[in-house]
């Protein structure tokens, strides 16, 4: 039987806590919450790499990209993402699940990453 290999699989985050709506003990909570998960992950050698993102940016769009405007950050926005190494989707989902993204109202989009030829 062949050895079965590592999928990865993308965690996108959306929406969750508003740092200026929670109190300075609910960010430390939420910080830590945040910061024991991804150990976790990174423990077990499944996290590859991982980060929040800015609220800033550009939206490109039309041929080439030529419409350009800022971007609009909203509750649905992506917030940060996490790129992991799973045996299945299953596996993945159980992952994903721990997020603590949950806790506060955000949600999680979990997508299996499509290997490219040649790349």
């Amino acid at each position: 039987m062949p050895k079965q290999t590592a999928n990865d699989f993308l965690i996108l985050f959306r929406g969750g806590a508003n740092p200026e709506d929670i109190s300075p003990d609910q960010m430390k909570t939420t910080m830590n919450n945040w910061m024991l998960w991804t150990k976790g992950i990174k423990k077990s050698k499944q996290l590859t790499l991982g980060h929040p993102l800015q609220d800033s940016g550009k939206v490109l769009s039309g041929a080439k990209g030529k419409n350009v405007a800022p971007f609009s950050d909203t509750p649905d926005s992506i917030g940060g993402f996490l790129l992991i190494k799973a045996k299945s989707l299953t596996e993945a989902t159980k992952i994903a699940k721990g997020c603590p993204i949950f806790n506060n109202g955000g949600t999680v989009e979990l997508r299996s990453i499509q290997p490219m030829p040649g790349m």
